[in-house]
């Protein structure tokens, strides 16, 4: 269970007074950063029907009430350990997982920390505004709720620093509130977190991809032999699934809404003209995000991807259902290019480990798109999102030097530059989607006009519910 302390968690945090006070001495800062950098407007006079965990254990990690968000119960909640757990790949596998960093891979686990560390507050930071341009008290509320859970990511990571780094850890906990979404001085380590969300189309499509990429880190990180990580990182994925449940149904309501508006419109008409949300700018955002978040999982073949693989710190998802665990052998066929040529690789299957990763995140987000196309096929729509070739719009890899069309044909750097509005979001699109979300809506069970009500509310509870209240 989870202590009365003045840091909630279950880590027996009381009998350790060095780290204690070295938490206690972290935290002010949070909470500074968090009333700077966290959702502005709603710090001092409003509470939050959210979820709160006060135990890991299922009656307790989905515990709901109203809160002021900077005294949210942040806290360090590990998974309860599985017996004589084992290391379940690469080199050291079958050997018992480790409790302590072993020197010879404390660079490595850091860096993994730390990169995912830096995640958590980036989101933060980006979707800090949205709170001004809200579709409905629900979607406010479902905000926060991802905000505040990002926060205590961000904690999980900041434990796991200074109870396994020494000073090292400790400055490193200190830069995680130190760099900032977007500052040209002091970035976000990883480019997508810098990107501005500053409509609710960006947010929806952020938790849909960009989220689905923290939990496929996640799952990775899940299976690492140092098992205060592994424990860490599995109680984060009870968490991360509401994330990507806002994303999905956030977009999957806009749709419906973009359905009943073309029909207002009478099918040939400009569905802009009536408030709505147009199927291409849909598309448009899933082409950023959906590449943006591809490049998150890093060079398509890299030693560092192997070296994590065959030193037992990061895994694949879902590990145990794979029959080689050592991949030692194994190849992954792999489209490279070559001399201006694409042409099919096989290469060793550990340097490939992003990639197989990618794969499964790719399968995941096709999974979500086909739900989304089958409202359009509900309201005899035959138009289909889709999700852009893997080559499309990126930053990171092979395919960052060069461009593709969304699906996946090759275009010179003119032809990118005269069609790129084309397939991704213009000024002239964020300009609209601005115009029609520049008046918040804060009277429960109101929704703006380009979004359709949830089929239901929160924990059982009305949709018309005061998910957010302001204090008297």
């Amino acid at each position: 269970m989870i202590s009365a302390e003045k840091i909630p968690n279950n880590v027996g945090l009381s009998s350790n007074k060095r780290l204690q006070r070295a938490l206690e001495h972290w935290q002010p800062a949070y909470i500074q950063w968090w009333k700077d950098m966290g959702p502005q407007g709603f710090q001092d006079y409003h509470q939050v029907y959210v979820r709160t965990a006060v135990s890991v254990d299922a009656a307790g990690w989905a515990h709901f009430e109203y809160v002021r968000l900077p005294e949210y119960r942040w806290g360090i909640f590990l998974a309860d350990p599985v017996h004589d757990r084992r290391i379940g790949f690469g080199d050291f596998m079958g050997q018992p997982v480790w409790q302590e960093v072993p020197g010879e891979f404390r660079n490595q686990l850091r860096r993994l920390i730390v990169t995912q560390g830096d995640t958590e507050p980036a989101s933060v930071e980006q979707q800090r505004w949205l709170g001004q341009r809200c579709p409905s008290l629900y979607d406010l509320r479902n905000l926060f709720q991802v905000n505040v859970e990002e926060g205590r990511h961000l904690w999980a990571m900041v434990y796991l620093l200074h109870s396994y780094f020494g000073r090292d850890g400790r400055d490193e906990a200190e830069e995680l509130l130190a760099r900032q979404s977007g500052n040209r001085d002091k970035p976000r380590i990883l480019d997508a977190f810098n990107e501005p969300i500053d409509n609710w189309l960006d947010f929806f499509m952020f938790t849909m991809f960009t989220d689905r990429d923290g939990k496929s880190q996640l799952l990775s990180l899940s299976e690492s032999s140092l098992d205060p990580l592994s424990r860490t990182t599995r109680f984060m994925l009870t968490e991360e699934a509401h994330h990507m449940f806002v994303g999905e149904t956030g977009v999957a309501r806009i749709l419906e809404r973009t359905c009943q508006l073309t029909r207002t419109a009478g099918f040939s008409g400009d569905v802009r003209k009536v408030g709505g949300i147009d199927l291409p700018t849909i598309q448009k955002f899933i082409n950023l995000w959906f590449s943006l978040s591809l490049d998150l999982h890093g060079n398509e073949i890299s030693t560092n991807a192997a070296s994590y693989f065959a030193n037992g710190l990061k895994g694949r998802a879902y590990e145990d259902k794979w029959d080689d665990h050592r991949v030692t052998e194994t190849t992954y066929e792999l489209e490279v290019s070559q001399e201006g040529k694409l042409e099919r690789r096989h290469i060793p299957m550990r340097t490939a480990m992003n990639e197989v990763l990618r794969d499964w995140y790719v399968s995941d987000c096709q999974a979500g798109v086909t739900r989304w196309n089958r409202i359009l096929e509900r309201h005899g729509f035959s138009d289909r999102l889709r999700l852009p070739d893997r080559k499309f719009n990126r930053g990171i890899g092979m395919f960052s030097s060069l461009h593709f069309d969304p699906d996946g044909h090759p275009l010179s750097d003119e032809q990118w530059a005269r069609r790129k509005d084309e397939w991704l979001p213009s000024p002239h699109d964020r300009d609209y989607l601005l115009s029609i979300m520049n008046e918040p809506v804060y009277e429960a069970g109101k929704f703006a006009n380009y979004i359709a009500p949830p089929p239901r509310g929160i924990k059982g509870l009305p949709v018309h519910f005061e998910y957010v209240r302001t204090e008297a």
